[in-house]
């Protein structure tokens, strides 16, 4: 029988010979590039110059390796958001959890395998807010001969939505953990680094993209939201479109003019150019419920510009949907915890302190309960108001069956957080408003035909259960994709333990693998 661990969280390939399967080979220089936006120019860390940075293109099943060589002074590592990273743990990314960082003028060679995996997912930078200007999409192709379980579009399109500040991102959280509170909101959103058509004090821009499509064809948007802090509204003036995949995982098709996308997030949409020739206007607007956080309001503009359309013809407009909130404060320094535990970074990597039996790194007693039981999603008591610190884990063991209810709390403010989970792809079982019910939720679960996701949001003021099996052995992030959120200490990790056999156990490390 499988074993169930259940958590109450707050918040060269080897394959038969007629498979195909190749080694794609791929360099990333962390450089500089000085960039204009919003009638402002700043120098930017970029991949090979460019924002976004390059997609990197595979084939399910590929070895994939990236040479990235840093050539700025910021510390600097690449994480490959959703890739199951099986047994190469090593590969994942985030600095201090699997890794220590890649010093300015170091080089790391990432190489995994992508195994079992095909859609869209995102590599991004993952040491402090680097982020923001560090990232681009990964597009996985079926195996040759292998069709999509959808009609075949004539084009694919890569949609990336983004944040972008005039100031430094790093300044900008140093000065906010500096002094305790929240960081300034970005000025901007962006579509494939674009803001749009902007119109400020002493500025008006038109950095606008422009995507460009052909009647009676049907397009496969992958779009991904790389914002730091904000879930995101896209939409298409008159146009509808058919969601096919989340987080590389294929879905029941669904039509819908709108799309919600929490920042980690992936989603494939058929969109087929059937209107009157013209321009029509692509938004990307933010969404956020809570009465009490910050946000950027200034929505990103682009343009689908039907190619038989004259110069001429006026956009076709639409309206950006909208949830928006300001913000309050009571000069407290803030904190986040789950479970009342405010994780502590080490300064040696948590997968290099457990394979080589680093003592005084970390402990293995993460609590699998909230320290007390109170409304949740109420006003809260001031004894649930304080946090412990720790570099705590969550130890697993091998092909456990896991479940865990990710609980939103009132303290502050109700607030949605869009959880990621590193290693692993998790079936959403079941969500709800309020407090989880362990006795009458179970009941509801959808454990027929669940979305499978890296990354989940979890509502304002309420729940989500996710389940997985912990299949893959090594140390393993789970944290808020809000960055500001995981910078006030809304993370942990697992420690999954080795199975039995060379098979079942987290590879040794690389010759070239960082030293703190």
């Amino acid at each position: 029988m499988d074993s169930w661990v259940r958590v109450l969280f707050l918040i060269a390939c080897i394959l038969p010979a007629l498979v195909e399967c190749k080694v794609r080979h791929y360099k990333f220089h962390v450089v500089l590039k000085n960039t204009t936006r919003l009638c402002s120019s700043k120098p930017i860390v970029t991949v090979n110059g460019k924002f976004p940075g390059p997609t990197l293109y595979a084939r399910e099943d590929d070895t994939v390796l990236v040479k990235v060589i840093n050539h700025v002074q910021h510390n600097v590592t690449i994480h490959w958001h959703g890739v199951r990273q099986l047994r190469t743990g090593w590969s994942d990314g985030p600095a201090y959890i699997t890794q220590c960082p890649i010093q300015s003028g170091q080089t790391y060679l990432y190489n995994f395998t992508l195994t079992g995996q095909r859609g869209t997912l995102l590599w991004h930078a993952h040491i402090n807010w680097l982020r923001s200007t560090v990232h681009g999409a990964i597009v996985i192709l079926p195996k040759h001969g292998v069709p999509y379980p959808f009609p075949k579009p004539d084009h694919e399109l890569v949609v990336i939505l983004g944040e972008w500040w005039k100031s430094d991102t790093e300044a900008v959280i140093n000065e906010a953990i500096k002094s305790g509170l929240a960081p300034n909101v970005s000025d901007a959103h962006t579509i494939n680094g674009l803001p749009g058509t902007v119109s400020l004090a002493n500025c008006s821009t038109q950095d606008v993209y422009k995507l460009n499509v052909k009647r009676g064809k049907t397009y496969l948007l992958r779009i991904i939201n790389a914002a730091l802090n904000e879930e995101l509204f896209f939409k298409i003036a008159g146009h509808k479109f058919t969601v096919v995949e989340v987080d590389a995982s294929y879905v029941k098709p669904l039509k819908t003019d709108t799309i919600v996308i929490a920042p980690g997030q992936t989603t494939n949409a058929l969109l087929t150019a059937d209107q009157k020739p013209g321009n029509y206007l692509i938004v990307a607007s933010t969404f956020m419920d809570s009465p009490v956080v910050a946000i950027d309001n200034l929505t990103a503009t682009a343009t689908l510009h039907y190619n038989d359309n004259l110069a001429s013809t006026p956009t076709i407009l639409t309206t950006p949907s909208s949830k928006k909130c300001y913000p309050t404060g009571n000069g407290s320094r803030v904190v986040a915890a789950i479970n009342n535990v405010t994780f502590v970074m080490p300064t040696t990597a948590l997968l290099q302190a457990h394979y080589f039996n680093i003592s005084g790194v970390f402990t293995t007693d993460f609590p699998a309960n909230p320290a007390s039981v109170f409304n949740y999603t109420g006003t809260p008591p001031i004894a649930n108001s304080s946090t412990t610190n720790g570099t705590r884990l969550y130890r697993l063991s091998f092909n456990s069956t896991v479940q865990i209810v990710l609980q939103d709390t009132g303290i502050i403010a109700p607030e949605s957080h869009p959880v990621h989970l590193h290693g692993f792809n998790f079936f959403s079982v079941g969500t709800g408003i309020g407090n989880y019910d362990p006795k009458k939720d179970p009941n509801n679960f959808n454990l027929v035909d669940p979305v499978e996701r890296n990354t989940i949001g979890v509502p304002t003021g309420g729940w989500t259960a996710i389940r997985f099996r912990a299949d893959n052995p090594g140390v393993w992030f789970l944290h808020c994709h809000f960055e500001v959120h995981t910078t006030w200490g809304l993370k942990m990790a697992f420690l999954v333990d080795n199975g039995k056999g060379p098979k079942e156990s987290l590879i040794p490390p690389p010759k070239d693998l960082p030293k703190c």
